[in-house]
Order: structure tokens, then C-alpha cells, then sequence
């Protein structure tokens, strides 16, 4: 047997290091659990707790880290004892030990959170990449390697996890197929009609579903590897297989140690999720409450809190089952199901709203009265979802005429007030916040949404309840007689947007104009001068080392490069779409040789020269220039980079000149100041070789021309782009990103990324498609002649500073010096390196593809 440590506390086991296993663990932690327990986690996968519910984007380019739900050192600092890839193999109920493969451990108080399994039906054929599942991320590695040999994947099963799965392959380059037992998609969640408009707007994207279809065997195909046999004669060939035809409880332990076990699966609890047995526990999906599995997060966190909270003596709430209201963007569609989706309450009415001509729907289910909400289905649209489920959630009273909320209101969905929300008001189902502890937040001195979001959780899971968590602080902060300011700084009453709007219309072309015109004070701050320097960059891009704009410009702004940590300065070139020439090239490694600089190639498909000192800068930028390079704007809010794969000019698979567009875009773009930064993409083709749908700008090319993706990143949070018009040509697709981008500019808060700029726009993506595709605003060629008038404007930012002597005097260590300090030493921490293996012996770019 193990040997433990001191028997002064008692022996906790949790048996799962999922979401609820790692949120049990939280709530743990929190409560000071670990005075009074000796806590062992037996986790059966190599990785800590990661987040499933965002499982996708491990595909989109996020990496295990990235989903982890803890840092590396949580459990270790906590003083919990983690296992990792040691599986429990058995429960000994008479010694009160768990076995593992490395010994045994005891208990006084087991946590069963094993979760669950994909259910594979026993459909006759073979094994393999015939046979693969979407759960884990080794099941997603297992996916990815079957996919690189692959043209064309199937999923089967047509609910949430199935359409991930098929944007999953869709993203990994291949032909992807829903095949559905049920006539529709989704049909736990979704009625008839939206089940038709999801299947149209996930068709219109790419992906074929099949609907009514039974998988009766798996043969060898004559065009794909498999051929999938449909019972009636019907077929499908395939080269992959990935089945999410649902889910089954992982109750094979409890079963094993005879714990009661319920007729659909699932370890029997009670309402304070405790087994048959005293001693242990169950919550999450392996878990039978009532005869009902749970399958989504909330109910499970809702298990671990009040587990916890029993634990440790606390007054703790049953467990009385779980609101399966869910909203999801599933291949970039909105679908959202509240409370009685299907109206199945006897006497229940219904209201709908069908829009085929966008594949929209929505229905509002009310009770026979009429002045209830029972339950609704959005497809299309979830703006409306906040509103609905609060009606739903907390009785609220219906207005007049029902039908009004859902049907198309002029200004976007209609808003439920946060005054109407009593504060039992949910408003946060991942952690359970409510409406009152979000005000007790308040009152306790928050005062500000990140310190909210700190205090109560909210709005740091799933993020879908942001928008109504911002609704509700800033009501209450009202409220309390306290103004929300949303003005830039202490000298400037507007917000970004509104000092743009002054700045275009009224032709201000300087700080101190701004100033005397619409501010206060003499001399602004760090947070107005930058802002206001972005602003007239993006409306008349003047140089930005012009005297009257230099006090403007941040540290890395006033050099012109990136500050390092050891007081150095990057060198970043222009290299349109990773085109470089080989003459190029040797002047970019005959300067690094020169001046002794590390290079590295970034992931935008450009070399970047570290280590530069100040006075070197000039020296530097005067041989690329007259080498024919540019600067690549690395150290402005601006655009960044047009990465490309190499399209049709040189890949099998390209249908585009993918290298081109990049080159045309970037060429077009450059030296564009906005909020923030900007990266672009194109890709060749649907493989999406240059991961365009992780950027602010996506392009990918099609056998009718190029779909254009908008507001995607990568980063802290990332965020995939959405698919905003399709089979564009050349100058279609130009055009419209004139207009997104200067929209943009116009009219996003300081330092706001593009994904945050979306998520918060009335409206949506819809409301953006309106303006940039109908023109809904009438601004259209207006924003088309102003980004003209930036495009015409630009000039090299080094070139100009490299012509004018009183700019070059701010690239001086010393005032009245050219030369460097000389008490001033750099050391490298990291030296280039050589290959490890002989140059034979490395694969060429085909071989390793």
C-alpha cells in the first residue's frame, strides 16, 4: 500500500481530473479543504484538467497548454496530491482503497468523476480510422494523423459534439459529411424547422449531411477507403470515420464495486450526489440523478459546489436536477435551445419566426396563459438568447404581444433591462452567479468588470453570459448613484469613437487642435496621446515621426522598433506574404552578420534582426531600404503581416494564386494604423495551410474565387473568424475589406482587438453584414474613399526618418554624440544554433508534409 502522510487529516480521493473532477478540486481549495483533508487526483489522461467545451480549437491551432484550466503549478502550490495517466483499475470497497497500477491508496470519502465515454455502435467492418471518436485530445491527435492521408472524413452523429467534429475536419482540409440517424440535426435540442435552417446554413458552408440514415455495416470502398452501407441500399464512401453518436455514462468502476447502478447507466446519487454506498460519491456525467445523465458542464459544476460545500460542513443545497438551456456557435452558426424547446408542456402555444431566405428561425414556447416563457429554439441569431432565457428562468411577465421577441426589431434583438431581473437572476450557469452576487461584488468595492469577473467567476467559462454580466454591472453601478464614465481620460469627455468622429469630420490634423477644440488641460496623458495618435494615423497617415506627432507615439512608436528586455531594439522588414528573393536574403543575413544581431522566422513568414542598439538603428534600416525592403510596421497598431501558403503556383491542392492576394493585400494595407493590430492570411485552399480563420483578415480560396473570414486571433484569447461572404472575386473581396477595416477603425474602443470589437456590436454578425454587404448605413463608398486616402498617403516610415536629419538625432545614445555608450555591455542569453543532424538527413518541406 501507498504509505501516506500524517493521519490527522482524513483521505479524500477524486477519481477524475475532467472540468467538474479540476472544479470540485477549485471549490475545494477555496473552502480550506486541505486542513482538514489529504486530497489524492487520479486523472487516467497524461494531461491536467483542459477545457472540452472549446475541444475545437486544438485544431484551429491552440495548443494543450493553451486549454489547460490551471497553470502547471496549481496542484503542487495547493498541496494536492495529482496523478496523472495513473487510472484507477479497481474500488475496494471493504479496505476502502482504490487500485491503480502503482499500488494502492486509501480513503475515507471517494469522488467518483470519471465523466463518460463516445458510444460506438457495433456496426460490422473494420477498425482503425474507421473507428475514431471525438472526446480527448489524443483522440483529436488520432484524427489529425488519420486526416493527413485522407480527402474526405464522415461523422456520425448529427448533435453538438458531431458538428464540432465535422468543423473539426472541415478545418483539417478535408470534404466533411454529417451522417443522422434522426430526421433532423440536433434533435434533443432543436424542433422540425430548425433543424432545417441549421442543415441549411451548415450546408452552405461545405459540409453535406445526411439525414435519416442508419450505418448498417463498413466495407472497402472503390473511390474512398471505406464505403458506409446505409440500411435501404444507400452509401457513402469515406476515408475516415468519426462517430459522436452520443455519449455513456464511465460507470465501470461503480459497477464493478457494486454500487447501484441506474437502468440507463450512470452511478445512482441522491440529492446531495452520494452513492449506495455512504462513503462515495458520483457527480458529472457519470452520475444517474433521478434516472438522468447530465451532459454539459453547468450541471456538473452545480455537482462539484455542492459537494464541496458538503464536504466541508457547510450548509449545502440538493442537487435537483439542471436548466439544459445551452448556446453554441457550432461552424460558425449561432444555435441556442432554452427550458421546453419541443413545447411539450400540455397546453403550451408557440410562436415562430422563419426567414428562409437566411436559413434564420426562432420559436418562443409559452405557457396556456400566455404570460409565461416555457422554452424557445434560435438558429441564426443568438442575440436574442439573454433576454429569453431570463423570461424563462425567472417568471418574467410577457409583454403585450409575445411574438415581438423574436421578431427582427430595427436596433437588433430586444433587450430585457437589468432593473426586470430580480437577484436570483442566473447570470452566469458555468459558476452559478447570480444576479445578487454579482451586486454584493459591487458593494463589496469592485468596481470595475474585471474585478467582478474576478470575485464572482462570472463570465469566465463558457463567456456566453459577457454581454449580460456588462448589462447588469454597469445598470447597477447607476444604480448606486454612480456615473459610468466612458470617457477617454481626465482630458478628454468622448470615447475613441466619438474623438474620431470630431477628428474626420471637422479635419483636425494635430493633438493640440483636438485639444483646444473638444479637451481640457495643456498637455494630455498616456492614454489620450497614444489614442489620438492612432486616430489621425488611420484618418490622414502622416508620418508619425513628424515633430508635431513624435510626443504622441509610444516607446516602440518613437524608435520605430520593439523595445527588448535587455534594452535592445528589433529590426523587422517588410516581407510581403513571405515572398523573398535570394538577393534578399543575403542582405538580411549579411546585416545581422554585420551588426551581430539574432535572427529568428516568426510565424507571420518574416525574419526578425534582435539586439539592434539605438544608434545602430539608422545604419541598419539605411542598408535594408537600399536593398529594397521596407519596414514591416512590427511596432505599431497597425498591419502586421499577409501570411500565404503557396497557393496554386507551386501546391497540388491550390485553386488560387493564395501568394498574390497576400501580396496585393499587404501592399495595399501597409502601414494602416487602428486600434490595434492587424494579421492577415490567404490561403490556396480549403486546407488552410496559412490558418487564415485565425486572424483579423481571413481569405481563403475557392474554385469560384476567395470567402472572407473577419475578426478572428490567436493570443490570450483566441477567437476562430467568421465566415462573412463567399465566392468574392479579386475586387469584390477588396472592396469589402475597405470596408470592414475602416468600419473598424471608426468605430472600435481604444486597444480593442477585432474579436472583441465583434462581440461587441449590437447586432452582431448579422448587424456587420448589414452595413459592409446592403449598406444598410449608407456608408459604404465613404469608407471605400477613406481607406483610398490612407493607401495613397503612405510612405515608409524608415525611408522618411532616414531623409530628414532632425529626425535622425532621436536615434542618438547621447544627445550631442553619434556614438554608442561604452560603458554599456550586451550579452546574448541565446546564441544561433547550428541543425542537430547533417543536412542529408533532414526532411525537404515535401517529406515532412
Amino acid at each position: 500500500m501507498k504509505a501516506t502522510a500524517s493521519r490527522q487529516r482524513e483521505r479524500l480521493v477524486i477519481v477524475g481530473n475532467g472540468m467538474v473532477g479540476h472544479h470540485c478540486v477549485e471549490q475545494l481549495v477555496e473552502r480550506g479543504a486541505l486542513a482538514r483533508f489529504e486530497l489524492h487526483v487520479f486523472g487516467e489522461e497524461r494531461q491536467r484538467a483542459y477545457d472540452r467545451v472549446h475541444l475545437s480549437e486544438y485544431f484551429a491551432g491552440s495548443c494543450a497548454e493553451a486549454l489547460a484550466l490551471c497553470g502547471q503549478d496549481y496542484y503542487g502550490k495547493s498541496g494536492v496530491h495529482l496523478h496523472l495517466g495513473e487510472a484507477v483499475l479497481e474500488i475496494d470497497r471493504v479496505r476502502c482503497e482504490v487500485v491503480t497500477a502503482e499500488g494502492r491508496y486509501g480513503y475515507d470519502q471517494l469522488i467518483l468523476a470519471t465523466g463518460s465515454y463516445p458510444f460506438v455502435p457495433p456496426i460490422e467492418g473494420p477498425s482503425g480510422s474507421a473507428r475514431l471518436v471525438y472526446r480527448t485530445l489524443d483522440d483529436l491527435d488520432a484524427i489529425r494523423a488519420a486526416a493527413g492521408q485522407a480527402r474526405r472524413g464522415v461523422v456520425v452523429g448529427g448533435g453538438l459534439l458531431g458538428l464540432e467534429a465535422a468543423n473539426a475536419l472541415k478545418s483539417l482540409g478535408l470534404e466533411a459529411h454529417v451522417v443522422e440517424f434522426a430526421p433532423r440535426l440536433m434533435p434533443m435540442q432543436l424542433d422540425g424547422e430548425g433543424g432545417a435552417a441549421l442543415k441549411a446554413q451548415i450546408e452552405a458552408l461545405g459540409v453535406a449531411v445526411h439525414l435519416s440514415r442508419a450505418t448498417q455495416s463498413i466495407s472497402t470502398g472503390e473511390t474512398y477507403r471505406y464505403r458506409m452501407n446505409f440500411e435501404g441500399g444507400e452509401y457513402l464512401e469515406t476515408d475516415l470515420i468519426v462517430f459522436s453518436a452520443g455519449i455513456r455514462p464511465q460507470d465501470a468502476l461503480g459497477r464493478a464495486s457494486g454500487l447501484e447502478i441506474a437502468a440507463r447507466g450512470g452511478v445512482m446519487i441522491d440529492n446531495h450526489c452520494r452513492s449506495s454506498d455512504p462513503r462515495i460519491f458520483a457527480i458529472g456525467e457519470c452520475a444517474s440523478w433521478n434516472g438522468s445523465v447530465f451532459g454539459l458542464v453547468a450541471p456538473g459544476y452545480s455537482m462539484a459546489r455542492n459537494l464541496a460545500a458538503l464536504l466541508m460542513g457547510e450548509a449545502a443545497s440538493a442537487f435537483t436536477g439542471a436548466d439544459l438551456s445551452t448556446k453554441l456557435k457550432l461552424l460558425g452558426v449561432d444555435v441556442g435551445s432554452i427550458g421546453d424547446a419541443h413545447g411539450a408542456t400540455p397546453g403550451s402555444r408557440s410562436y415562430r419566426f422563419i426567414d428562409e431566405a437566411n436559413h434564420a428561425y426562432r420559436r418562443l414556447v409559452v405557457d396556456a396563459s400566455g404570460k409565461r416563457v416555457l422554452g424557445a429554439v434560435l438558429v441564426g441569431d443568438n442575440s436574442y438568447y439573454d433576454a429569453l432565457l431570463q423570461y424563462a428562468q425567472n417568471g418574467i411577465a410577457l409583454p403585450a404581444d409575445p411574438a415581438a421577441l423574436i421578431l427582427p426589431q430595427s436596433g437588433g434583438a430586444p433587450a430585457l433591462g437589468a432593473d426586470a431581473l430580480p437577484d436570483s437572476a442566473t447570470i452566469c450557469s458555468c459558476h452559478n452567479v447570480s444576479k445578487g452576487a454579482v451586486c454584493a461584488a459591487i458593494d463589496s468595492g469592485c468596481g470595475d468588470l474585471a474585478a467582478v469577473k474576478g470575485c464572482t467567476k462570472a463570465a469566465t467559462g463558457c463567456g456566453g453570459c459577457a454581454a449580460l454580466l456588462k448589462q447588469v454591472f454597469e445598470h447597477e453601478l447607476t444604480a448606486r448613484g454612480v456615473t459610468v464614465d466612458k470617457s477617454l481620460c481626465e482630458h478628454f469627455a468622448y470615447t475613441r469613437q466619438e474623438l474620431y468622429g470630431l477628428v474626420r469630420v471637422e479635419g483636425i490634423r494635430s493633438f493640440n487642435e483636438l485639444l483646444e477644440r473638444h479637451g481640457k488641460g495643456h498637455v494630455g496623458c498616456d492614454i489620450c496621446k497614444p489614442a489620438v495618435g492612432s486616430i489621425l494615423a488611420s484618418c490622414w497617415n502622416q508620418p508619425i515621426m513628424d515633430p508635431a506627432l513624435v510626443p504622441l507615439q509610444d516607446t516602440n512608436d518613437t524608435f520605430m522598433a520593439n523595445m527588448q528586455k535587455n534594452g535592445t531594439y528589433s529590426v523587422v522588414p517588410r516581407i510581403p506574404g513571405g515572398e523573398i528573393t535570394p538577393d534578399k536574403l543575403i542582405v538580411i543575413g549579411q546585416v545581422a552578420k554585420k551588426y551581430d544581431l539574432y535572427t529568428k522566422i516568426t510565424g507571420g513568414q518574416r525574419i526578425d534582426l534582435f539586439g539592434a542598439q539605438l544608434h545602430e538603428l539608422p545604419l541598419i534600416w539605411g542598408e535594408l531600404i537600399e536593398a529594397g525592403f521596407e519596414t514591416g510596421h512590427a511596432y505599431g497598431k497597425s498591419t502586421r503581416t499577409v501570411k500565404s501558403c503557396v497557393g496554386s503556383t507551386w501546391c497540388r491542392y491550390g485553386v488560387q494564386d493564395s501568394v498574390g492576394m497576400a501580396l496585393r493585400l499587404e501592399d495595399r494595407y501597409k502601414g494602416l494604423r487602428s486600434p490595434h493590430k492587424l494579421k492577415f492570411a490567404v490561403s490556396g485552399c480549403t486546407r488552410e495551410c496559412a490558418e487564415a480563420q485565425s486572424k483579423d483578415i481571413g481569405v481563403i480560396a475557392t474554385d469560384k474565387g476567395w470567402n472572407l473570414y473577419v475578426c478572428g486571433n490567436g493570443g490570450m484569447r483566441p477567437r476562430h473568424a467568421e465566415l462573412f461572404a463567399t465566392d468574392l472575386d479579386d475586387e469584390t473581396l477588396v472592396r469589402l475589406i475597405d470596408r470592414v477595416l475602416m468600419f473598424y477603425i471608426r468605430t472600435a474602443d481604444k486597444l480593442q482587438r477585432t474579436s472583441v470589437w465583434r462581440e461587441s456590436l449590437e447586432g452582431g454578425l448579422d448587424y456587420l453584414k448589414q452595413v459592409i454587404l446592403d449598406d444598410s448605413l449608407g456608408l459604404a463608398a465613404e469608407l471605400e474613399a477613406q481607406m483610398q486616402h490612407v493607401v495613397d498617403q503612405y510612405e515608409c516610415e524608415w525611408a522618411n526618418a532616414l531623409n530628414d536629419p532632425e529626425k535622425l538625432k532621436r536615434f542618438r545614445t547621447f544627445v550631442n554624440d553619434k556614438r554608442a555608450d561604452p560603458d554599456v555591455h550586451f550579452v546574448r542569453e541565446r546564441e544561433q544554433r547550428r541543425p542537430a543532424a547533417p543536412l542529408h538527413l533532414i526532411p525537404t518541406v515535401e517529406e515532412a508534409v
